[in-house]
């Protein structure tokens, strides 16, 4: 049962939750060498750009690519990890000429962009950020530079991205794409990629730079209209000058869109913590904590182990109390459908947000900079204190 007590103040200042106990954070992936150094920028002057972060504090992350439509079994045999990485030699270790024919089995023609934009909407969450390329090179979108795409090499034969940017306008959120500006895998040069062309020539990263992400960048950042985030990931041993040239070109096409802390050398506009890690005491700056709602990122067919609606607050909470944003990831099946638990469970946790909206939405960290034994509170900008109790 849900009780609530309003106590007017003067100058108020808090919003408590309290989730019946003790918020337990996640073990952080100790990655930092593959994430880089990443330094916090935004300063006043970035107001504007950074306020989807500091008012949302909620968001959908999707990964979704190639890899969904394997879902971890490959010929007969299942593969236990994370899903987007199925092709790595780690996993399935498939080769790069037999991963790229599997694109023309690949048709999610359930793909429902308006219905995923809906779903984000009725989780409370602000805005979405989705895999425009991962390390596998697929491209979820139509590019003019690389055929390997969902357009070009699918009998799907549409751009999702394009809808779901129509599909995001539609119901005010915002949008950003992932994009893997380092590794690149089915690539000749690029990060943990073949090191010839299918002529034989030797190149290096430069070829894969010059050839593929640089105007990979280009494109997703002119072709989809205004945009809120580019989130690049896992800079390893990118030179710094191109990674300078990606943030510049980000700048000169979305001025007003953020850039992740993952792009590397501390060119990013904020810092992306360990993957589903939630901090136990307040963290300095703009920042994010980047979850999923079971265990893999990408789909995986065997992963039903789906976060309760209950888990999911006290994991955005504590970040929220800690004084950062809170993005969970969905997986969507090869056919493009979301799996209908992740959904239930979102919507379910949604419900609450929309009946207490002014415990997520326009906070700050907490004063006491750490959760406390009856639970977790974070400032905000109103005249009462609002104790709220979830059995």
């Amino acid at each position: 049962m849900d009780t609530m007590r309003r106590l007017t103040l003067a100058n108020a200042v808090l919003a408590v939750l309290i989730l019946g106990g003790i918020v337990e954070g996640a073990h952080a992936q100790q990655m930092d060498k593959m994430w880089g150094e990443q330094v916090l920028k935004l300063q006043a002057a970035d107001a504007e750009r950074g306020r989807l972060l500091e008012e949302g504090n909620y968001a959908m992350f999707i990964h979704w690519g190639l890899y969904a439509h394997i879902g971890n079994q490959y010929r007969g045999k299942t593969y236990y990890g994370i899903g987007e990485w199925i092709m790595n030699s780690n996993m399935a270790d498939i080769p790069v000429g037999e991963y790229k024919t599997l694109a023309e089995e690949f048709n999610p023609v359930k793909f429902d962009a308006n219905e995923i934009a809906r779903l984000a909407k009725d989780a409370g969450m602000k805005y979405i950020v989705i895999t425009s390329k991962h390390h596998d090179g697929f491209a979820m979108y139509h590019s003019k530079v690389n055929k390997f795409n969902i357009v070009d090499a699918t009998p799907f034969g549409r751009d999702p991205i394009k809808e779901l940017a129509k599909a995001c306008k539609k119901h005010g959120l915002g949008l950003g794409f992932y994009y893997s500006h380092n590794q690149d895998w089915t690539f000749p040069g690029g990060g943990n990629g073949p090191k010839k062309t299918e002529d034989g020539r030797d190149v290096d990263f430069t070829y894969y730079y010059e050839n593929k992400c640089r105007p990979q960048v280009e494109e997703i950042t002119t072709q989809y209209g205004p945009i809120a985030i580019v989130w690049f990931d896992t800079p390893g041993s990118i030179p710094r000058e191109y990674v300078e040239e990606l943030v510049q070109i980000v700048r000169k096409n979305q001025p007003k869109a953020l850039v992740s802390g993952r792009a590397g050398y501390g060119l990013g506009d904020y810092r992306t913590l360990g993957d589903m890690e939630v901090p136990h005491e307040n963290v300095e700056g703009t920042w994010e904590t980047v979850d999923t709602t079971n265990d893999s990122w990408a789909y995986a067919w065997y992963d039903n182990y789906w976060k309760t609606p209950k888990e999911i607050l006290h994991r955005l909470v504590s970040c929220v109390g800690r004084g950062g944003t809170y993005m969970l990831n969905i997986g969507p099946k090869g056919d493009g459908t979301v799996p209908e638990l992740a959904a239930r469970t979102l919507r379910k946790a949604g419900e609450w947000i929309k009946r207490y909206p002014q415990v997520v939405y326009g906070t700050d960290a907490s004063p006491w900079k750490h959760a406390l034994p009856w639970g977790d509170l974070a400032k905000a900008s109103l005249k009462a204190i609002h104790f709220t109790f979830v059995d």
